[in-house]
Order: C-alpha cells, then sequence, then structure tokens
C-alpha cells in the first residue's frame, strides 16, 4: 500500500484535487521512517489518512509520468 503526498482524510478530497489538476505523487513508506517514491507508470494501491491515523479509505489509482492521474 501507498501513501500520497498529501494527507487526503478522504478519497473524495482526493478525487477533488485530481480533478482540479493538482500535481500528486506518491509513495512507498518503508522500515525505519524511509520512503520509496512510486515514479513508475502503472497501477498503485493508495490508503489514507497517513498513519498513525486510522485508514478511512482505499482507492486503486493510476500512476502516468510519476503523477496520479485516476482513481477509483
Amino acid at each position: 500500500m501507498a501513501y500520497t503526498n498529501r494527507n487526503f482524510k478522504t478519497k473524495k478530497a482526493l478525487r477533488e484535487a485530481i480533478a482540479r489538476g493538482d500535481v500528486i505523487t506518491c509513495y512507498q513508506p518503508g522500515p525505519y521512517g524511509a520512503m520509496f517514491p512510486l515514479d513508475h507508470d502503472g497501477f498503485v494501491d493508495l490508503e489514507g489518512p497517513h498513519y498513525p491515523e486510522p485508514h478511512r479509505w482505499y482507492a486503486q489509482g493510476i500512476v502516468k509520468d510519476g503523477k496520479l492521474v485516476k482513481i477509483s
């Protein structure tokens, strides 16, 4: 599972940011606080809000040129 560069509280807020054309990137949190950017094209599984808050939403997204372009 991955996170977005902004801590969206709802999937609706993320969807609205994508519709506005905001640049949203994704990353995979790693052990010991390391973060690994997901800059490949393809599908990504997302969750939010960020830890330590409980996750309230999940989505599958499409990344193109390192930017999130669509979620479902």
